[in-house]
């Protein structure tokens, strides 16, 4: 049975948020929901999904990063807006990060609110690249 790992960004206090930025069990990385708040660095109003969509998509980014992980290894990605109508302008900054013929499966859906009026939420699954010497150990 594997050990689940939990991931944190460097620099951030774990008391910060009462979660994990990621959880990782088995060859599957569960990355929490981010908004653009999460992001120390974040100083934006809320609001603008264009904004919004690059600080989620580099904060996850950095998250896959901590875990030897890219973009390339997203199996499936959760997008939570509160407005559709800005669909069109968040996929074109979605594939700005995922490109190629090899894409994650997604989800989007419109939901009431989310926390600090952002209008934009992520989450996504990836999957654990293999050491091919570790004996199926977590590696790069």
């Amino acid at each position: 049975m594997s050990a689940l790992m939990h991931i944190t960004l460097p620099g951030e206090a774990p008391d910060r948020f009462p979660f994990s930025a990621a959880v990782s069990d088995g060859n599957l990385l569960f990355v929490a929901g981010q908004v653009a708040s999460d992001d120390p660095a974040w100083s934006a109003p809320a609001g603008d999904i264009v904004q919004e969509t690059h600080a989620v998509m580099q904060r996850i980014a950095r998250i896959l990063a901590a875990s030897g992980l890219g973009l390339e290894d997203v199996l499936r990605v959760g997008v939570f807006m509160t407005n559709l109508a800005d669909f069109a302008r968040m996929n074109a900054v979605y594939q700005t990060y995922f490109t190629g013929p090899h894409l994650p499966a997604r989800t989007c859906v419109a939901v009431a609110q989310l926390l600090g009026d952002h209008v934009i939420e992520i989450d996504c699954v990836a999957r654990l690249r293999l050491a091919p010497s570790a004996g199926g150990a977590p590696g790069a």
